[in-house]
């Protein structure tokens, strides 16, 4: 972390968003690192955001991390990919706003930002990929009636 913290100096902390990423290869990924082994190192970055993957089968239970193993700084706002881009399947609004309350439950509502697992472009087609973001929005708007009632 030192490396990525000498790169980001002079970069003020809310103007920087850290992706983690397992790599984005259709595969089974059986060796991920799991997050709780590497959470408290993110958290070093000095970011304001950090995008994490949520969204595929591998890494969707991993929102307990933020619950259970390392708790999200004062400050800091976290992107759970709540679409992937492992499959070309459209998630359902509801999933999509399913996955935005558990994460805000656990972290708060305002320190959450609803993001993709990875880029979609040259993963999925590109008529998936706006589709999904789509759907995004669409289940952003039902977790926002939800959290901001």
């Amino acid at each position: 972390m030192q490396a990525v913290n000498h790169a980001l100096e002079g970069i003020p902390e809310e103007r920087v968003r850290f992706h983690i990423c397992w790599g984005s290869w259709h595969g089974p990924h059986s060796t991920d690192v799991p997050l709780k082994d590497v959470a408290d190192l993110l958290m070093k970055v000095k970011a304001q955001a950090y995008s994490v993957e949520a969204g595929n089968v591998r890494h969707e239970h991993e929102w307990k991390v933020w619950r259970d193993v390392v708790r999200l700084p004062e400050g800091k706002m976290l992107i759970p990919g709540v679409v992937s881009h492992a499959t070309n399947v459209l998630e359902h609004p509801e999933l999509i706003a399913d996955r935005i309350v558990q994460y805000a439950n656990v972290v708060g509502r305002e320190n959450v930002i609803a993001g993709t697992d990875c880029g979609l472009g040259g993963r999925i087609h590109p008529q998936l990929a706006w589709a999904k973001l789509r759907l995004l929005a669409e289940g952003a708007a039902l977790a926002s009636k939800q959290l901001w009632k």
